[in-house]
């Protein structure tokens, strides 16, 4: 009886995470083309509409473990909660992530929230050992990589 008083009451958390592709056939990341090429594929039709914001979560040996998409807003911004990035990069136990958002603008070079964001994550990814290996922003034209220019 006093199991279903404490019970009755409580949300049953559920954390799940699988994959039905092998190791071998996982998608690996050598360098930021990598990345672009493989964004390019999973991103929604709005890259010039509106801006959204990618998580790619990758394994120890840089193998693509899966893809999420964080937000998607308004013509200049969409807002990233970083408690939701790590909540999915922990439920995959990701060793490591790349981020990316797109500027619809066309303009390659990050804003300057674009730089704290980043800062925030690569802090924040410290306290779980799960590092932040790049920030891509992507336009319809090219592609701007944060470990490229040595911001990271």
């Amino acid at each position: 009886m006093h199991k279903n008083l404490f019970t009755s009451n409580l949300a049953e958390i559920k954390v799940a995470y699988s994959t039905n592709v092998k190791f071998r056939d996982m998608a690996k990341i050598r360098n930021s083309g990598d990345c672009e090429s493989m964004l390019r594929k999973i991103w929604s039709s709005h890259l010039e509409l509106r801006e959204e914001f990618y998580l790619l979560l990758l394994n120890r040996a840089n193998k693509v473990i899966g893809w999420h998409c964080i937000s998607q807003g308004g013509i200049s911004s969409t807002v990233v909660d970083i408690r939701l990035i790590f909540s999915i990069a922990l439920k995959c136990v990701a060793c490591g992530i790349i981020v990316a958002h797109n500027h619809p603008s066309g303009n390659l070079l990050p804003s300057e929230s674009d730089i704290s964001l980043t800062k925030k994550i690569k802090e924040a990814g410290k306290l779980f050992d799960i590092s932040l290996l790049d920030h891509i922003i992507l336009t319809n034209e090219g592609y701007y990589s944060f470990a490229d220019v040595g911001i990271l």
